[in-house]
């Protein structure tokens, strides 16, 4: 895993760093979280994912456990016999960004997506993320249980009300955010660091 993640951070093209950039990642996110591009030799396995950004699910210690794919082009990702989010066949559902765990103190933010959890750890924000409600499991409450404070970044959309309150109801220190303008990726390149920063101040008052 190691191999195939490496060879597609060097792999990362202009237009998946203008991808990233759209969303305000930039390269100092790219190379922090390891993103990059599946190439022309795909890692075994690897091979239907040829083009799309490759998202590595690190450990503590930034090795890499396993990739989850996004696919870059304007189509119907369907008819193209694909997700928009692509994982690896039989990959059990995982939690990204598990460091934060380790390092945050008693308030950690969990996130719908991947791209916004990255967000969030570029505002300085201690954040994991879980793509979706169906992948939150037994074992997530079980990892995020000691914390006096969880902030659920749900969108703000039928399945991101699902996801937030799949969380609530599993931690009782859990609460949702109230996004208004998008998810957090959205807030932050609408308004930048102060409007998803705001977000949390009203929760607070």
């Amino acid at each position: 895993m190691e191999e195939a993640v490496s060879a597609y951070q060097a792999a990362l093209t202009p237009v998946a760093a203008r991808y990233l950039l759209d969303r305000g990642i930039g390269r100092e996110e790219a190379v922090t979280h390891r993103l990059g591009v599946v190439g022309d030799l795909p890692f075994p396995g690897h091979e239907r994912f040829r083009g799309m950004l490759a998202i590595p699910y690190l450990d503590r210690n930034g090795s890499p456990l396993t990739v989850r794919f996004r696919c870059l082009e304007d189509h119907d990702h369907r008819a193209h016999f694909h997700g928009k989010y692509n994982s690896i066949k039989d990959d059990p559902p995982r939690m990204y960004g598990i460091d934060s765990i380790h390092e945050a103190g008693d308030t950690l933010d969990l996130t719908e997506g991947e791209l916004d959890r990255v967000i969030l750890r570029k505002l300085g924000l201690y954040a994991v993320a879980i793509p979706g409600a169906s992948i939150f499991q037994g074992r997530h409450r079980r990892m995020l249980a000691g914390f006096n404070r969880i902030r659920v970044w749900g969108d703000p959309d039928d399945a991101g009300a699902e996801f937030t309150a799949k969380v609530c109801r599993a931690l009782r220190q859990a609460r949702g955010v109230r996004l208004r303008d998008g998810d957090v990726t959205e807030t932050y390149v609408q308004g930048g660091a102060s409007a998803v920063l705001a977000v949390i101040q009203e929760e607070d008052q």
